[in-house]
């Protein structure tokens, strides 16, 4: 692309926003006298097709920014987080009970948790999410209440407290998200293919880019079993008579719960700001009773997906002085050699995979995703298929490498290698595996039926980490966010990831210290970053270096 294409584009982008505002003032310019509303005039459906994507794009991050009103449907009075009607009709959530930090609506925009270091990444200690709490009407703990799933009895009929009332999540970021979901869709269908071709009364060993899931039984009477498999959430396990498990690979939620950007932008909007879209909640639909329908159109989450999927991705920050350009050099090659790359994964999108786009290479990003769940749980979404608003649109593509999109950015090289440091697989790092005493498990199993005992069985398995930028994102550390420094979520690594965390220990004081500096430089980088590896002013720099001092000579 040239100078000048770069810059009409980036120009594009900045005026996009003004163009789409006074597009809507001049519809009807004196319907906006008085009003407070964020968005003026929402893309409608087929719309998405004819905007150019640079400016679909900023639209998007238009909805990403946006601190939704009551004017424009903000709210659920009747309506859970979850979606489903609220236990006490008589008691709808309107003021004061339009707003609860722990069962929600609790924001008024996607960035006011997603802000860390850059709109759409992670977020300081203060933005901690509590999962699962939304399927309260309004927590308050209040014992003189006793209507199950109101505000202090949960499904079982117990009182519930702030223990065990919600999962402690913290925020993280949505750099790099594009890439990562193409990554999970290549290994869903890897994984799937394997299971297609396993015939009964045989097993198979499930394996997608080097990473191992286990086995995998069709037994003789067509019927599958699943004991075996590992890393997957339950729902991707979940087999019925000879319909199989779908195997799919979930990549968001850091319990992977969540399949897409979409799905989890679905869910989101409903949770936390009381938007509903028309893909989950029906055309000309108002299941939460604030008078509003159609709050976010398909358009409106095809466009916001996309710009979260084509965010910058994340890179390294390494100061100019010589020790610690030297730390750095070395601490990579120390966490290789223990082991923590053994999950902490680089991956690779390959040219010749792209589920439900056949022929385009894996970097080429689409909505909606072919495995976008169509029922169940946080359902429906929209589906890939003919154009039926709200329930199926075709495929919208943005090449993920392309110059057009927000720097930096991986290319294509034959394959596009994506540093994000996780095998997209759930584990154990636990030190007992005991939700009700072990701090680092969780009291509420996110991927069982809510109410069901599995679900009050807790859980202790999550996905991998994403280390790609997340350093510089909010400096709170693992899945609850409760640990201020990288060295403090190395030492509480114990069950599946013991070995690597006992040779972390093992070596000496300097060596640590290299692996801390390496983790140190895996950060969101400034916008527009035109490398990979910036140095402390956010100039490119040249990594590695040519030529590399050994450890000896230190």
């Amino acid at each position: 692309m040239t100078t000048t294409l770069r810059r009409t584009c980036q120009w594009l982008a900045a005026l996009s926003p003004f163009i789409i505002a006074i597009a809507a003032l001049g519809q009807s310019p004196s319907s906006q006298v008085g009003r407070e509303v964020a968005i003026p005039i929402h893309l409608q459906d087929g719309e998405e097709f004819t905007t150019p994507v640079v400016q679909l794009i900023q639209y998007g991050a238009q909805l990403f920014n946006a601190k939704f009103t009551a004017q424009e449907g903000a709210g659920r009075p009747k309506s859970k987080g979850t979606g489903a009607p609220i236990s006490d009709p008589s008691s709808p959530l309107v003021f004061p009970r339009n707003f609860d930090r722990l069962s929600s609506p609790d924001a008024n925009s996607c960035s006011g948790c997603h802000n860390v270091p850059v709109a759409g990444a992670g977020g300081d200690r203060v933005t901690e999410v509590f999962v699962l709490a939304q399927r309260f009407d309004h927590l308050t703990f209040d014992h003189s209440d006793g209507i199950a799933t109101r505000g202090a009895v949960d499904e079982s009929g117990k009182f519930i407290t702030m223990d065990n009332a919600t999962n402690d999540r913290k925020t993280i970021g949505m750099n790099g998200s594009g890439f990562v979901e193409m990554l999970a869709r290549q290994m869903t269908a890897e994984l799937q293919a394997e299971r297609d071709a396993t015939r009964p009364g045989n097993s198979t060993r499930l394996v997608s880019k080097g990473v191992t899931f286990g086995i995998l039984t069709h037994n003789a009477d067509g019927t599958w079993t699943t004991a075996q498999v590992q890393g997957l959430a339950a729902p991707s396990l979940s087999s019925n008579g000879t319909t199989p498990p779908s195997l799919i690979i979930r990549p968001l939620h850091q319990v992977g719960n969540v399949v897409s950007v979409r799905q989890f932008s679905n869910n989101a909007f409903n949770h936390h700001h009381g938007m509903q879209s028309e893909e989950r909640f029906g055309l000309n639909a108002d299941p939460d009773g604030d008078g509003f329908t159609n709050e976010l159109t398909v358009a409106d989450l095809t466009a916001v997906s996309l710009y979260q999927a084509t965010l910058s991705v994340p890179g390294r920050v390494i100061p100019n002085d010589p020790a610690v350009e030297q730390a750095n050099l070395m601490g990579e090659a120390v966490f290789n050699k223990i082991g923590c790359a053994t999950c902490h994964a680089t991956l690779a999108l390959t040219p010749n995979n792209n589920p439900g786009l056949p022929g385009q290479p894996g970097w080429i990003y689409f909505e909606p995703n072919p495995y976008n769940p169509e029922t169940g749980p946080n359902s429906p979404n929209l589906q890939l298929g003919p154009t039926n608003y709200p329930v199926s649109a075709p495929g919208l593509a943005v090449d993920l490498t392309s110059k057009m999109l927000p720097l930096p950015r991986l290319r294509a090289q034959g394959s596009v290698i994506v540093p994000a440091y996780t095998d997209l697989k759930l584990h154990d790092i636990s030190a007992t595996s005991n939700p009700a005493t072990d701090p680092e498990c969780e009291p509420l199993d996110q991927n069982q039926a809510a109410g069901s005992p599995g679900f009050f069985a807790g859980n202790c398995k999550f996905i991998t980490r994403k280390l790609w930028g997340f350093y510089n994102q909010g400096g709170a550390f693992m899945h609850h966010g409760k640990f201020t420094t990288a060295r403090e979520a190395v030492e509480a690594h114990n069950g599946e990831a013991l070995s690597q965390r006992l040779a972390f220990d093992a070596l000496p004081p300097h060596q640590q210290n290299d692996v801390i500096e390496f983790l140190k430089s895996l950060q969101v980088l400034p916008p527009g970053s035109k490398s990979l590896v910036v140095d402390e002013h956010g100039n490119p720099k040249d990594w590695p270096p040519s030529a590399v001092s050994s450890e000896d000579e230190r």
